[in-house]
């Protein structure tokens, strides 16, 4: 096992790890809308989307992966209605690519965010 820790992706708040290598496969832990500064994007949905996204993209590049190896996604939003929203940022994002997805809308995020997004990919 080998923990994945990047200067390029927003920084841990709490007990866990940006992401954890195991037998070639990359687990990151939920994304939000911070950027590697610290710096909270509470703004539009569309925002923080893009920023959780470039969160995964520094991750993914420190474990040795990219999107192309992304198998499945997580994305949590704080109301159904942002579905549409998050999913046109996340196409751009991905492209051709689209990998196992699940969207669960929930009542709230920390700190006030309306997504977070965690991955599960391949390190080829």
């Amino acid at each position: 096992m080998k923990i994945i820790e990047t200067e390029n992706a927003c920084p841990p708040a709490g007990h866990y790890s940006q992401g954890i290598v195991f037998n070639n496969m990359l687990f990151i832990s939920g994304q939000l809308g911070v950027d590697k500064d610290g710096k909270k994007h509470l703004g539009s949905v569309e925002e923080e989307t893009k920023t959780a996204l470039n969160n995964l993209d520094a991750i993914l590049e420190k474990a040795g992966s990219d999107r192309s190896h992304v198998l499945k996604t997580t994305v949590y939003i704080s109301d159904i209605s942002l579905w549409d929203r998050v999913d046109k940022v996340y196409s751009e994002f991905f492209k051709g690519h689209k990998p196992a997805r699940a969207i669960v809308p929930t009542r709230g995020l920390h700190y006030g965010f309306k997504v977070e997004i965690e991955a599960v990919a391949a390190i080829i």
